[in-house]
C-alpha cells in the first residue's frame, strides 16, 4: 500500500467518523456544558429566594451549604455520564474501566466509611434543620452552644468554654433545647405545714411580677403555667410549674425567678425545707439525747 493510498483512506475514515460518532462527540460535549450552566443558574436562583426568604444567617449560611452539595453532586454525575458515553464513542471498551472503578470505589468505601456516613448524616442534619447555628443541644453526651454545623462535623462550646467537635455520624439522638421557645421547669419544694393552694397563688404572683419588668418583658411569652402538686418527697412537697420563654432565655428568666421566689418566701414565712438528720444515743444510765442537725 502506498503512502497516497493509506492517506486516502485515513481521510476517508476520519470523515466517515466525524459525520457519525464525532458529532455524537461533540453533541454530547455541547449537551454536558449545557446541563452544568442549567445546573449551576438553577440553583444559584434558588439560593437567592432562600437567602431573601430565610430571616436569620445560620438559616442562609444553612441553604448556602445544601446547594453547593447539590451543585457538587449534579456536576459530578454530569460529567462522569458525558465522559462514559464519550469514551464509548471513541471507541474505547468501557468494561475493564467499569471494573476497576468498581474495585477502587469498593476499596476507598471500606475505607473511608465513616467519612462517608459522617458526610451523608451531616446533609441530612442540614436538610431537616434539626440543629442550627446558636442553638442549645446535647448529642452524643455533649451538651452546648452550636457555633458552626458542617456536613461532617458540628462544633459546640460548652459553659465552661471548651470546644467540642462531634462526627455527624455518630449523632443519633438530638435534644435541642432552644427550637422555636423554651421552658423553664421549677421545682418548688415547701414544707408539708404550708398551705399548697397559697404557694401556688404566691409563685403566679412572683411569676406575674417578673413578667412586668421590663427587663424580662420581652424574654417571657406567656404566663406561668401552674402545674400542681407533683409529688411527696421525704420533707418537703414539690410544686412544679413552668414558664415558656424566647429560645435560650429560659436560663436567664429561670434564674432570676429562683431568687425572687426565695426572697418572697423568706418574706412571707413560706418554709422551704431540707433534710434532717436525728441523731439518738441508746438508753443508759442518762436519759436518751435527741439532737437534730441540719444534713
Amino acid at each position: 500500500m502506498t503512502q497516497e493510498t493509506w492517506l486516502a483512506q485515513f481521510v476517508e475514515r476520519s470523515m466517515q467518523w466525524g459525520m457519525g460518532s464525532g458529532i455524537r462527540v461533540v453533541l454530547i460535549g455541547i449537551g454536558m456544558v449545557l446541563l452544568l450552566t442549567i445546573v449551576r443558574q438553577a440553583l444559584a436562583r434558588v439560593r437567592r429566594l432562600l437567602e431573601g426568604a430565610l430571616p436569620t444567617p445560620a438559616q442562609r449560611q444553612r441553604a448556602e451549604t445544601l446547594t453547593q452539595v447539590l451543585r457538587d453532586v449534579a456536576r459530578v454525575f454530569i460529567v462522569a455520564v458525558g465522559t462514559m458515553m464519550i469514551l464509548s464513542e471513541i471507541g474505547i471498551d468501557l468494561k475493564p474501566l467499569l471494573a476497576a472503578a468498581g474495585l477502587g470505589g469498593l476499596a476507598i468505601g471500606f475505607g473511608a466509611q465513616s467519612l462517608v456516613k459522617d458526610v451523608i448524616s451531616g446533609f441530612f442534619i442540614l436538610l431537616e434543620d434539626s440543629i442550627a447555628v446558636g442553638d442549645v443541644v446535647e448529642i452524643a453526651g455533649v451538651s452546648g452552644l452550636v457555633e458552626e454545623v458542617k456536613l461532617r462535623s458540628i462544633r459546640l462550646r460548652d459553659v465552661s468554654g471548651s470546644v467540642h467537635v462531634v462526627p455527624n455520624g455518630i449523632v443519633d439522638r438530638v435534644k435541642n433545647m432552644t427550637k422555636g421557645f423554651s421552658f423553664y421547669v421549677f421545682d418548688v419544694g415547701v414544707a408539708y405545714k404550708e398551705d399548697v393552694d397559697r404557694v401556688m397563688a404566691v409563685l403566679v404572683e412572683i411569676a406575674d411580677e417578673l413578667r412586668a419588668d421590663p427587663s424580662y418583658a420581652e424574654d417571657i411569652l406567656e404566663p406561668l403555667e401552674m402545674l400542681g402538686v407533683d409529688r411527696f418527697d421525704d420533707s418537703a412537697v414539690i410544686i412544679r410549674c413552668r414558664i415558656k420563654t424566647m429560645p435560650i432565655k429560659q436560663w436567664r428568666v429561670g434564674r432570676e425567678m429562683n431568687r425572687r421566689i426565695k426572697k418572697t418566701f423568706d418574706a412571707k414565712g413560706i418554709e422551704i425545707p431540707f433534710p434532717h438528720r436525728t441523731l439518738y444515743w441508746g438508753e443508759g444510765q442518762a436519759p436518751p439525747a435527741i439532737v437534730q442537725t441540719g444534713a
